[in-house]
């Protein structure tokens, strides 16, 4: 048997990033021999942010008000996972990106069975070491952190390949009643944001149930 994770999430998010850390935790809990197969959805909560990204600062400084008001909104997620072992680096990030190409590369990645590796590289690259994931040599640089061929990343990313999957994806959000990420989809329960461990955990344990009815 295999229970599959429907994972719906753009990089841009914080607690995409929180989301996937505490699923892991929790999958590593389980201690179970049924197979767990996640299956990442792409989202973008900024859809016409030019291709190359803006500087952080100013987008920020706009969209919220102030800059102040921005740093507040990373200190709280700084405080929110201070016992989860993230170590965000606000002060290392320049840039507030577009996250098409990052999405196409876990398309990619999925072909090859490395979806989950190459969202949470791209997720960590972009939030705990300040990566540019609008930059092509730098993703082809994270899809060899997990193993993939960095020429054949490079290469795909500088074609549209992917650019139709991953917009009709997204059109399907709507139609999933997915509406904000991270949204993860475990058995028959919906779970939303960035969660405890012991809410994942207990998701898992009620879908390994009804598996087991079935």
């Amino acid at each position: 048997m295999t229970l599959t994770i429907e994972i719906t999430s753009d990089f841009i998010c914080p607690w995409c990033l929180v989301a996937e850390t505490q699923l892991n935790k929790a999958i590593k809990q389980l201690n179970t021999a049924t197979e767990i197969k996640q299956i990442w959805y792409p989202y973008e909560l900024n859809p016409t942010m030019p291709e190359a990204g803006m500087e952080r600062r100013a987008y920020r400084t706009n969209k919220f008000g102030s800059w102040e008001y921005s740093r507040q909104l990373d200190a709280q997620t700084i405080q929110a996972t201070k016992n989860d072992g993230i170590n965000f680096r606000y002060d290392l990030m320049k840039k507030t990106p577009n996250t098409l190409k990052a999405h196409r590369l876990t398309w990619l990645a999925a072909s090859l069975n490395k979806a989950t590796e190459m969202a949470t590289r791209i997720l960590n690259g972009y939030f705990t070491e300040g990566k540019d994931i609008t930059d092509i040599d730098t993703l082809a640089k994270l899809a060899a952190d997990i193993g993939m061929d960095r020429q054949q990343a490079q290469d795909f990313l500088h074609t549209d390949a992917g650019v139709k999957e991953v917009r009709e994806w997204e059109k399907q959000a709507a139609s999933r009643n997915i509406f904000s990420v991270p949204t993860i989809k475990i058995g028959r329960e919906i779970i939303v944001g960035g969660q405890s461990v012991e809410v994942f955990l207990s998701a898992l344990q009620n879908a390994l149930m009804q598996m087991t009815k079935a």
